[in-house]
């Protein structure tokens, strides 16, 4: 038996609801396949809309009695979750690599990662404040309190099967939330090895449902229309954000977005080059650059942008390619066929338009859905890749003169989550960082995400913070008492 096959048998592969695997109401299952090989790793069950439905009843059930939880128990089974995740950091690594196809050092840093919001909201929880003054005329008290808002819809992307989970579960279990999670069709079985560990570590049947469905529609439709649900988180993209959000609106239910990215990443004159050089590797090329904060837009000020794209192109250029789990690999495949294709038009739309190839540029023959690692130097502005997401190890370098011109260029997006740049100068660290129009900002860092600040973005980025004290205030309701003494 192999390591995988030891870890598969030990992971649910049906609908989680009631604190239990099930199997679907029709039956129905589909195939989770590693994007390494394309081969078969297991069927998960297949949820539909009566399937969706039984998992609300079951939020709405325990509902009452999961917010009368003492938070102190809430944050303690958290904590205990957070221990079991730790423990088997090796086999959720090799889980996710397997079905994600991230490299083991990457998998294993997002169990550290997805781990700490476990961690961060079970403090948390025991946090949840309000308050209670006099009124200003005198005439009465102000009681203020906020409560759970209630039974939340979370919808998970792909690219981090972990993280995006637990930053969305941890804090609305915290403050006395039900939840029903739609996993990505691609990577359902880390999510449903996380809805096992929970279970383990005391979470009482029904808080926590897992749906992994084919059809995404058949899942969240219902559950949108039905009144009983009071919030919807999604991470995905923009265009899918802006459908749920309309969906949302009917029955005026709380939202939090995390939508598309094009992340500038901007190196001016005075940067150190050896750092600049670093942080656009881990900003590029974290995750195989399938990540909404990945650097996608790589500005470089032309006094230096060829000696950067050139030394850019050298690491780049050496990294190993393979399958995640093999020793010494760097970058592992794309998620499937379909986001191959999308880097490979991207690029050949870029060169089309003028571009220099580096390194790299071309998809990978063979088994599995492999791109080259690559650097495309003097992109053109009007390449589509300078207004769309890569999501892919492409790294483009444009040139810039001036810092207005570049933070006008920089800003001249739609997108609004993260922004990057590189310099010594202090003022410009202030005046640069104030002009970006991003949700966060990094400053001569390349890897910005921390379970204790706020990850979120502006435009059409996306709606509200998750993590830090603000990503438990996104499942809470603030009411206001008058009293009269």
């Amino acid at each position: 038996m192999s390591e995988f096959d030891r870890i598969r048998a030990q992971i649910p592969t049906g609908l989680w609801i009631d604190g239990a695997a099930v199997p679907a109401a029709g039956g129905a299952r589909f195939a989770v396949t590693d994007p390494a090989t394309g081969d078969l790793l297991t069927e998960v069950a297949d949820a539909g809309r009566e399937d969706a439905l039984r998992a609300l009843d079951s939020a709405c059930r325990v509902q009452s009695d999961w917010a009368a939880t003492a938070p102190r128990e809430r944050a303690v089974i958290l904590r205990r979750a957070w221990e079991i995740l730790i423990e088997r950091t090796e086999d959720l690594a090799l889980l996710m690599t397997s079905e994600m196809g991230k490299t083991l050092p990457e998998a294993r840093g997002e169990v550290a990662y997805g781990g700490e919001f476990l961690r961060w909201f079970s403090e948390e929880a025991v946090r949840i404040g309000g308050r209670y003054t006099q009124a200003p005329a005198g005439n009465g008290r102000i009681l203020v309190t906020q409560q759970p808002v209630g039974p939340c819809l979370a919808i998970t992307p792909w690219n981090f099967p972990l993280a995006m989970g637990s930053r969305k579960i941890a804090p609305a279990l915290a403050a006395g939330c039900t939840v029903i999670v739609k996993p990505a069709e691609d990577t359902p079985l880390t999510m449903l090895a996380l809805a096992d560990i929970l279970a383990e570590a005391g979470l009482p049947a029904g808080v926590l449902s897992v749906l992994p469905s084919s059809d995404a529609a058949e899942v969240t439709a219902p559950l949108l229309a039905d009144p009983r649900l009071r919030k919807v988180t999604f991470t995905g993209s923009t265009r899918v954000g802006k459908l749920l959000l309309r969906q949302a609106a009917d029955n005026v239910l709380r939202t939090s977005m995390e939508l598309g990215g094009n992340a500038p990443f901007i190196v001016f004159e005075d940067a150190d080059l050896d750092q600049a050089l670093a942080g656009a590797m881990a900003a590029k090329m974290r995750n195989g650059g399938e990540a909404c904060t990945a650097a996608n837009r790589i500005y470089v000020h032309n006094s230096i942008r060829a000696e950067f794209a050139a030394r850019l192109a050298e690491k780049i250029g050496a990294l190993r390619v393979g399958p995640g789990h093999e020793p010494g690999v760097e970058l592992g495949p794309l998620i499937n066929e379909r986001q191959r294709n999308s880097v490979t038009a991207l690029v050949d739309d870029a060169v089309a338009a003028g571009a220099v190839v580096r390194t790299g540029g071309k998809p990978i023959d063979g088994p599995g859905w492999f791109f080259q690692p690559t650097v495309l130097d003097e992109v053109p502005r009007t390449a589509r890749m300078h207004r769309e997401e890569i999501f892919g190890p492409v790294a483009a370098v444009y040139g810039f003169d001036t810092e207005d011109e570049v933070v006008a260029a920089a800003n001249d997006t739609e997108f609004g989550l993260a922004a990057y740049f590189y310099t010594q100068n202090l003022d410009r660290v202030l005046r640069v960082s104030g002009a970006l129009e991003a949700g966060m900002v990094g400053v001569n860092r390349g890897v910005i995400s921390d379970p204790a600040a706020p990850f979120g973005g502006i435009k059409q980025s996306g709606l509200g913070s998750e993590g830090g004290s603000e990503g438990i205030s996104e499942y809470l309701d603030t009411k206001y008492v008058a009293l009269t003494h």
